[in-house]
């Protein structure tokens, strides 16, 4: 029997994420290789030279993301919805926010580019669920909003099966004037395979 995922048994990830798990993933070694390989892997797709471009790290978790992208000298926010997690680390150089990165709270068009790494998963997983349809549409507009024209935000996540990702695109089509796709990396091997989607915000 297939081992259910925890965002397909749990409400949110916040019903996930409490004290001990948090503290558990923080510390965890290969999380944070795995995280850093997806993060070198979004910057290359994403395109961005160094300098002064202001990168938003959507949904940190503990920051290993940000941390790395501060390594590389990119100026960036560390936003995430759970306390717990901008709390582990000394988080004070990444600018940390607590915020749901479905209403980011945030003045129009600041952001060279935003990186979101393993999710969206939590965010959208149920066609048929009127909140996660709700929350997916804000999230998209939201980013739209807080973008730069030309600028682009990619997300890593981990989505159940193709028709979630046909429905998330429909939504973001309808929803936005992103334009974007799909990239995958190692599609033949489940164990290797990493999901991407690119989105663009073009000139206004």
């Amino acid at each position: 029997m297939k081992k259910q995922r925890p965002e397909e048994t749990f409400g949110s990830v916040i019903d996930y994420f409490d004290e001990s798990r948090c503290s558990e993933y923080s510390q965890s070694k290969s999380m944070m290789r795995i995280q850093r390989r997806i993060t070198l892997r979004a910057l290359e797709l994403l395109e961005i030279p160094k300098g002064n471009h202001l990168i938003l790290d959507a949904g940190c978790g503990p920051g290993f993301t940000s941390f790395y992208l501060n390594e590389l000298k990119y100026t960036l926010i560390a936003l995430d919805l759970i306390p717990y997690f901008l709390k582990y680390y000394d988080m004070r150089m990444l600018n940390p926010i607590s915020a749901d990165m479905c209403f980011l709270p945030f003045k129009p068009s600041i952001f060279d580019a935003i990186l979101s790494i393993s999710a969206l998963q939590w965010v959208y997983r149920e066609i048929d669920n009127q909140k996660m349809n709700f929350n997916l549409i804000n999230l998209i507009k939201s980013f739209y909003n807080v973008l730069k024209p030309n600028s682009k935000a990619i997300f890593q996540f981990y989505p159940k099966n193709t028709a979630i990702m046909d429905s998330i695109g429909k939504i973001i089509t309808n929803n936005s004037r992103f334009k974007g796709n799909y990239i995958i990396d190692n599609p033949e091997n489940p164990k290797k395979r990493k999901v991407f989607l690119m989105l663009q915000k073009e000139s206004e």
